[in-house]
């Protein structure tokens, strides 16, 4: 398939890297040209501007960091009025309720369709294959666009005909590991203050009922404290803890323990932490424990 695509940033640009593999046709925007030179020497085609990339082909996705950006791109850069009638946009990031209304109800005031699809896993993930999706949307769209989804993970996990139901999976999938990390720091740091080597607890969860990848992964990286190697922005974090508050205000969901995990982000944040991986968080409950 022919797709444009705007925001080859690190999860952006291991999407195209798949769906060039894959055989697709990828028609790249970026600001800066220089730094799509790796897509472009795999493959993918430069174009010179939103609008460009939105008539490229049938689709054009968008990967972009948060709300304010994913707007920009749509009212103000000329995605939405470029892309033809009958044109499917996917909507990859993780964005708010909010902002989808308004995308899915200006698509179809345009005789456009809106997808949301965003990943589930880290971007290393995505470049081997072993992702997840999250997509819903419009049958006939969905049906055109699951080679595309297929190339990007190993399976697609469908949340039905509405776009705003794949953000509320994205939203939940990282309140859930969100938290789980945030409760990992404090398993950490308990085990700390009697003496347990972290990585004798690291064995601990991993070796019984916590024996599956977001511990695994997380885990290693608080007992490194390889914080530096970031899959996930602390302050990317931050921004998904608000995005589960609000959907869950908007639907009358109480969320307690996301109030935990943002503070403990906003904590992170506060100290100089922002550009850490999330898992950041264990330091910052180190912190809180007199421990760092």
């Amino acid at each position: 398939m022919k797709v444009g695509f705007i925001g080859t940033g690190r999860m952006g640009g291991a999407m195209v890297g798949r769906l060039l593999a894959a055989g697709h046709d990828i028609g790249i925007y970026n600001r800066t040209p220089a730094k799509a030179k790796p897509l472009a020497d795999q493959g993918a085609k430069l174009v010179g501007s939103v609008a460009d990339a939105a008539r490229y082909g049938d689709v054009i996705y968008t990967m972009l960091a948060d709300d304010a950006a994913l707007e920009d791109v749509v009212f103000r850069q000329g995605l939405l009025d470029a892309l033809p009638k009958g044109g499917i946009h996917v909507c990859a990031g993780t964005h708010g309720i909010p902002v989808i209304k308004r995308l899915k109800a200006a698509h179809a005031d345009k005789g456009q369709f809106l997808i949301c699809a965003p990943m589930m896993g880290r971007p290393e993930l995505v470049s081997s294959g072993t992702a997840g999706v999250f997509a819903s949307g419009p049958a006939d769209a969905m049906n055109k666009c699951k080679p595309l989804f297929d190339a990007l993970g190993r399976k697609t996990f469908e949340g039905g005909a509405d776009p705003e139901a794949a953000t509320a999976m994205k939203i939940a999938n990282n309140f859930v590991l969100g938290c789980a990390i945030e409760a990992m720091g404090e398993g950490f740091a308990l085990t700390r203050k009697y003496g347990v080597d972290t990585s004798v607890f690291f064995d601990v969860m991993t070796d019984g009922l916590f024996n599956c990848s977001a511990y695994k992964v997380y885990g290693k990286i608080m007992v490194d404290e390889s914080y530096s190697k970031v899959g996930q922005m602390a302050v990317l974090g931050l921004k998904d803890a608000n995005l589960a508050l609000e959907a869950g205000n908007i639907a009358a969901v109480p969320l307690p323990s996301g109030n935990v995990w943002r503070d403990r982000l906003v904590g992170a944040v506060a100290h100089g932490d922002g550009d850490k991986d999330w898992a950041v968080m264990a330091l910052e409950q180190a912190r809180a424990s007199g421990l760092a």
